[in-house]
């Protein structure tokens, strides 16, 4: 993330500040903050056209007056399998669950429920690609990595009318 064509845009929201980077191609990464603090803390902002947009569709969504998002994403790194699961999310429609073992079998891993799991939670580019859409089958919430965790991730199940268990 220090290329000169990297751009960077942090935003206030309501599960913390966010911050988001894209390259010329599309957004790359989203992380909210944890404990305070964000990844790229010590980086200069740079926004882009790109961003700005990322950013006024981040604050519609949280207002309840978007549902999906129209924005390029450009999945940098991660394994084969990992690359899979995320454009396997990527197909969660606002307000739409799936359980890590259904994930699995609809990217023809049945029986990967765990490698799912890990897979899920690497994901660069939580909340446009709805990684907290996923629940176990019983529609508990297991874990998540983004934010201050689990009641990030049920604040935004809640945002969406999702019903859960924590």
């Amino acid at each position: 993330m220090t290329t000169s064509d990297t751009s960077l845009i942090r935003v206030a929201s309501p599960i913390g500040r966010l911050e988001i980077t894209a390259d010329a191609t599309g957004i790359v990464s989203l992380s909210v903050e944890r404990e305070g603090m964000l990844p790229l803390e010590s980086m200069a902002e740079s926004p882009s056209p790109m961003l700005r947009m990322a950013a006024a569709q981040l604050g519609e969504y949280f207002a309840g007056t978007r549902t999906a998002f129209d924005l390029p994403v450009r999945l940098t790194g991660g394994t084969v399998f990992q690359q899979r699961v995320w454009r396997g999310l990527q197909g969660l429609r606002f307000g739409e669950v799936i359980s890590y073992g259904d994930l699995g079998a609809a990217i023809g891993r049945p029986g990967s429920g765990r490698a799912i799991g890990g897979a899920v939670g690497a994901n660069p580019v939580p909340i446009i690609i709805a990684c907290h859409r996923v629940l176990a089958s019983t529609g508990r919430i297991t874990g998540y990595s983004v934010g201050a965790g689990i009641p990030t991730k049920a604040w935004l199940l809640g945002l969406e009318g999702i019903a859960h268990t924590v």
